[in-house]
C-alpha cells in the first residue's frame, strides 16, 4: 500500500519515462520514411500523460517518495500545460525539421526527456529533486541545440549554452550546501519551519539565498545572468529555440516558487528585494537591446528576458493574487511564445531560415491570414488589449501596486511603453513594406489550424481572462505554504 501511495501521485512520470524508453528503442527499427509513426506515438503519449494526470488527482496536496514529491492542483496545472505545449511545439515543428532531415527519433526523445524534467521540477519538494529534474531538463535542451551537427553556429550555441548551464547548476549547488548547513534540511516545508523558528547561522542562510537566487536568475535568463539567451536563441535552429524558449519557463516558475516562496517564505523581506533589482534591469535592458536588433529571434531572446523580468515581479508582491499573476504571466507567455516561433518555421522552408526583420516585410500580401495571427501575437506580446498580454501585465501590475509598490509599476510600464516599439515594428513591416520574396507559403493543414487556434485563442483569452486567472490563483492558493 505504501508503493501504492508512492507510485501513484507520479503516474504520469512513469508512464512518461516508460514511453520514451520504449519510443527509443521502437524508432531503431523504423526507416526514416515511417518516422512519422513515431510523431504519432509522441503525441498518444502527451495525451496519456495528461489522462494520467487528470485520473490521479485528488483535492489538497499529497506527498510522496519520503515528501521529496509533491502532487498538488499547481503541479497538475502547469504539468498539463506543458503537455500542450510540447505537443503543440511538435506540430509546428514538425515540417520544418522534415526537410533538414532532423525529424529524428532522437529530436523527439531529448524532448520527452526534457518534458520529464520539466514535470519532476513542477512537483519537487526537495532540493536533491529540484536539482534531479533541473540537470534532466538541461542536459537534454543541451543536447538538442548541438543536434545540427553540421552547423558550426549550433554548435557554438550548445558550447555556451552548457558552460554557462554548468556555472549556474555550481551557484545552486552551493548555495543549497549553505542552506543545508544553516537549517540541517533538505526539505522545503522542514526549511521553512527551520527558518521561521530562527536559525544560529543567519549569515551562513543569508550567503545561500544569494547563490540560490543567482543559480535561479541563470535559469530564468534575467539580468545580469542573462548572456546566454541571445547567443542560443540565435544558434540553435528555431525548432530547439521554440522548446527553450517556451514549455521550461513553466518548470522555472515553478523552481522558483517552490523554493523562495514554499521553502524560504520567512526570507521574504531578503529575496523581494534581489527580486526587485532583476525585475528592472531585465525590463530596461531586454526593451532596449531588442530595439537594435534585425535578427528576430535575438529580438525574441531580449524579449524574453524582459517577459521574465515582469514575470518576477509578481513574485516581489509576496502575495498570493501575486503569485496566481506570475502563474498567469507564465502560462500566457508560453502561449504567445510558442505562436512566434512556430510562425518563423512556417515562413522558413529548405535552406532558407525565415529569422530576420525582412523576411517577414510583405506577409500581408502573400498571406493575409498569417500576418493577422502574427499582428495578434506582437500586439499581445506588447500588452495592447484586447489581448491576454495585457490583462497579463494589468493583473501583475495590480498585484505590485496593492502592496505599496508603485515606483516599480511605474518603472515596468515605462519599460512596457518602449518595448511596444519592437512588435510594432513586425507589424509594420509585414502590412506597409513590399515582399521581398513570392515563394509560396507551403502551410500543412494541422500547422494552418494550430497557429490559427494560437492567435484567436490569445485574443479570446484576452477578452475572457477570468476562468484561467481564477485557475492560477486557486492552484497557489491550495499549493504552496503561504499564509
Amino acid at each position: 500500500m505504501n508503493l501504492l501511495a508512492n507510485l501513484i501521485p507520479a503516474g504520469a512520470e512513469i508512464f512518461l519515462l516508460v514511453m520514451v524508453c520504449f519510443i527509443l528503442i521502437a524508432d531503431l527499427m523504423l526507416t526514416n520514411s515511417s518516422k512519422l509513426f513515431t510523431y504519432l506515438l509522441v503525441q498518444m503519449t502527451l495525451l496519456g500523460c495528461s489522462v494520467i494526470t487528470v485520473g490521479t488527482h485528488v483535492e489538497g496536496v499529497t506527498y510522496a517518495f519520503n515528501h521529496m514529491f509533491v502532487d498538488d492542483l499547481m503541479s497538475d496545472v502547469l504539468k498539463l500545460m506543458s503537455y500542450l505545449g510540447v505537443s503543440m511545439m511538435l506540430v509546428y515543428s514538425r515540417q520544418y525539421l522534415m526537410v533538414r532531415g532532423m525529424f529524428t527519433g532522437e529530436f523527439m526523445s531529448l524532448a520527452l526527456f526534457a518534458l520529464l524534467g520539466i514535470n519532476v521540477m513542477i512537483s519537487a519538494n526537495h532540493f536533491l529533486t529540484l536539482y534531479l529534474g533541473l540537470e534532466l531538463l538541461s542536459l537534454s535542451l543541451y543536447a538538442m541545440v548541438a543536434l545540427q551537427r553540421d552547423s558550426a553556429v549550433a554548435t557554438e550555441a550548445a558550447m555556451k549554452y552548457f558552460v554557462l548551464g554548468a556555472l549556474a547548476s555550481g551557484l545552486l549547488l552551493y548555495g543549497m550546501s549553505m542552506v543545508y548547513g544553516a537549517t540541517g534540511t533538505l526539505e522545503l516545508g522542514v526549511m521553512s519551519e527551520a527558518i521561521n523558528n530562527g536559525v544560529q547561522n543567519k549569515a551562513l542562510l543569508s550567503i545561500g539565498l544569494v547563490f540560490i537566487v543567482s543559480g535561479l536568475a541563470f535559469k530564468l535568463g534575467v539580468v545580469p545572468f542573462h548572456m546566454w539567451v541571445p547567443d542560443v536563441y540565435h544558434g540553435a535552429p528555431t525548432a530547439m529555440t521554440m522548446m527553450i524558449g517556451s514549455v521550461p519557463k513553466l518548470a522555472a516558475f515553478a523552481f522558483v516558487t517552490r523554493i523562495l516562496v514554499e521553502g524560504m517564505q520567512g526570507l521574504q523581506a531578503d529575496w523581494s528585494g534581489m527580486l526587485t533589482v532583476l525585475a528592472v534591469a531585465s525590463m530596461a535592458l531586454g526593451n532596449l537591446a531588442a530595439i537594435a536588433q534585425t535578427n528576430i529571434k535575438r529580438m525574441f531572446a531580449y524579449s524574453t528576458i524582459t517577459h521574465m523580468g515582469f514575470l518576477v515581479l509578481g513574485l516581489v508582491s509576496g502575495t498570493v493574487a501575486g503569485y496566481g499573476a506570475s502563474m498567469f504571466y507564465a502560462v500566457v507567455y508560453v502561449m504567445m511564445s510558442l505562436g512566434a516561433f512556430g510562425m518563423i518555421m512556417i515562413l522558413s522552408r529548405a535552406g532558407f531560415e525565415a529569422d530576420t526583420l525582412d523576411d517577414f516585410k510583405g506577409l500581408n500580401q502573400r498571406s493575409p491570414w498569417l500576418a493577422f495571427m502574427m499582428m495578434l501575437l506582437m500586439v499581445s506580446m506588447a500588452g495592447v488589449p484586447p489581448t491576454v498580454g495585457f490583462y497579463a501585465k494589468f493583473s501583475v501590475l495590480n498585484a505590485i501596486i496593492e502592496t505599496g509598490h508603485i515606483p516599480l509599476a511605474v518603472a515596468a510600464v515605462m519599460f512596457s511603453l518602449i518595448g511596444a516599439f519592437y512588435y510594432l515594428r513586425v507589424i509594420k513591416v509585414m502590412y506597409f513594406d513590399a515582399p521581398e520574396s513570392h515563394v509560396p507559403i507551403n502551410l500543412g493543414a494541422d500547422t494552418g489550424l494550430l497557429i490559427s487556434l494560437n492567435g484567436l485563442g490569445v485574443l479570446m483569452l484576452g477578452l475572457l481572462p477570468n476562468a484561467l486567472m481564477w485557475i492560477c490563483t486557486l492552484s497557489v492558493q491550495q499549493s504552496l505554504l503561504v499564509p
